[in-house]
């Protein structure tokens, strides 16, 4: 069975000899143009030999010219529709066509975008969005509204080139953000990225960020996968979110094991996953990003124990 009958297979909701893997963490090269970022993903790509590959996103939201903080009504009303390849995901756009070039016929790659509330906060509001959300919410959902638009550009533009879908990682946790902002702010506009592309992706994933998390309030998201930290102590568990879904669960790994653990403990903690995972509807990997600083036998034990997982 190749990476691309694996994947499809689990999409379609079959059985497989075992489930797909992979892993990520941020390569820190958001200096460095696409090409750059390209070798070295594709390099980590064959080096690890996953099944499918996540490509990270490290290049920002174009903020307003010349704003350094929005932090006003002004401020968000200066937040605007742009072209998305005239901005620094240009540098995204030139790594995802050599990635598509190299996979092609071989393995899916998903790409990342960060939703709109977190692009407004990473960069532009910063630790002004908290008194944002009080003093000025209509103000700010009208920017968020605008910055959905953009992400639903920059998306279509990442599937047309190749992408099998796109990741977009949201806080929907309590100690991110409170229950009913993340209702009012993050939702909405997460759930109009995801209905716009919907039909141009087959594996649409909804990262669900954070620890104490919001589940129960994004199982309607319009998505093929759901990834989070199920190995976190507050869940919930792989088995829980399948029985509430139609579509695919991503996890498996404690993200924040694999650069502190020996190969002997991860590859015991990737039989335990392939077993939370269950036969059907489960992609093998990391709760959320890895440390850099990972020693590479170890990401290496934990592929080679997924594989030999298909020949028991």
């Amino acid at each position: 069975m190749d990476k691309i009958e694996r994947v499809d297979r689990v999409l379609n909701g079959e059985a497989v000899d075992r489930p797909p893997v992979t892993l990520w963490y941020h390569f820190g090269v958001q200096h460095a143009g696409g090409e750059q970022f390209a070798k070295i993903t594709t390099e980590y790509f064959n080096y690890y030999d996953f099944d499918y590959l996540k490509v990270m996103n490290d290049y920002f939201y174009l903020p307003p010219e010349g704003l350094d903080a929005v932090k006003t009504k002004d401020d968000l009303k200066r937040i605007t529709h742009f072209d998305v390849e005239k901005c620094d995901w240009q540098e995204q756009f030139k790594a995802l066509k050599v990635i598509s070039q190299e996979l092609k016929g071989k393995a899916y790659f998903i790409d990342t975008v960060f939703d709109p509330w977190q692009s407004m906060r990473r960069n532009m509001a910063g630790e002004n969005i908290d008194a944002l959300m009080v003093e000025e919410p209509d103000a700010l959902l009208a920017a968020l509204d605008i910055v959905a638009d953009n992400l639903i550009e920059y998306c279509k533009k990442s599937l047309a080139i190749g992408t099998a879908g796109i990741f977009m990682s949201l806080p929907a946790a309590s100690e991110l953000i409170s229950r009913e902002n993340f209702l009012r702010f993050v939702k909405p506009p997460v759930v109009k990225v995801f209905e716009a592309i919907s039909a141009l992706g087959k594996m649409n994933t909804a990262h669900i960020h954070g620890e104490d998390l919001y589940f129960e309030d994004v199982l309607d998201f319009p998505v093929d996968i759901f990834s989070w930290w199920d190995r976190s102590p507050k869940g919930p568990s792989l088995k829980w979110v399948k029985e509430r879904i139609k579509g695919c669960v991503m996890g498996g790994i404690n993200q924040k094991i694999v650069a502190r653990t020996t190969r002997e403990f991860l590859r015991n903690h990737v039989r335990e996953a392939i077993e939370l995972g269950g036969k059907t509807r489960f992609f093998l990997a990391n709760g959320c990003s890895s440390d850099t600083w990972g020693y590479p036998p170890s990401m290496l034990a934990i592929v080679d124990e997924t594989k030999a997982a298909g020949n028991t």
